[in-house]
C-alpha cells in the first residue's frame, strides 16, 4: 500500500514544469508513494485551506515544487525601510500556497523536501527558514546520473516519511 505524501505544485504549469512534476510523482511511486495534491487527486468540499489540513493530516510527508508564476522585470524590496534595495534583473515569485502548504505540514511535524526553480527564494525556499535543504529543482531531459541522485535524495527523505507514517499509525 502507497504511503500518502502531501505534494505542493501549482496547478497551472507550463509543460516542462509539468514534465518535471510528473517525473517527480513518478519516483515518488517508484518509491511505494502516493502523491496528494489539492486539485489533482483531491477536490475541495470546503474552503481550500482547510481542505489542504485536512488532506496533510492524513498524509506522511510533504515535497514542495517551487515553480516560477510570476515574473517581473524589477523593482524594489522593503520599499521605505533601510534594507530598500533595488532589483534590476529579473525576479520571479512562487505561488504563495507553496508557503501556506508548507507551512502546514511544517506545523504538523511531516518530513519536508522541497526544490525551488532558478530565481525563487522567500519563505520555505530561504536557506535555514526550516531544517530542511531546498534543491535545485531537475530540469529535464534528466541524465541518468541525475535520476540517480535523485532517487538518492528520495530514499533519504523517505526513510523519515515512513517512520513518520508508522509513529501516526501505531504510537
Amino acid at each position: 500500500m502507497p504511503l500518502p505524501v502531501f505534494v505542493s505544485a501549482p496547478s497551472s504549469l507550463s509543460p516542462q514544469q509539468n514534465e518535471v512534476r510528473d517525473g517527480i510523482v513518478a519516483l515518488l511511486a517508484e518509491q511505494d508513494f502516493e502523491a496528494r495534491a489539492l486539485g489533482r487527486s483531491d477536490y475541495p468540499a470546503d474552503l481550500p485551506l482547510r481542505e489542504v489540513y485536512a488532506l496533510a493530516r492524513h498524509c506522511a510527508g510533504g515535497v514542495i515544487l517551487g515553480f516560477a508564476q510570476f515574473e517581473a522585470a524589477g523593482g524594489t524590496w522593503k520599499q521605505g525601510t533601510p534594507g530598500e534595495r533595488r532589483e534590476a534583473g529579473t525576479v520571479r515569485f512562487p505561488s504563495p500556497w507553496n508557503h501556506l502548504e508548507s507551512g502546514i505540514l511544517y506545523g504538523l511535524s511531516l518530513p519536508l523536501l522541497a526544490f525551488r526553480e532558478p530565481g525563487i527564494s522567500g519563505g520555505i525556499f530561504d536557506p535555514g527558514t526550516a531544517d530542511i535543504f531546498v534543491h535545485d529543482m531537475p530540469v529535464p531531459p534528466l541524465a541518468p546520473a541525475t535520476t540517480t541522485a535523485l532517487r538518492q535524495v528520495f530514499l533519504k527523505w523517505g526513510g523519515r516519511v515512513r517512520e513518520q507514517y508508522y509513529r501516526q499509525v501505531a504510537p
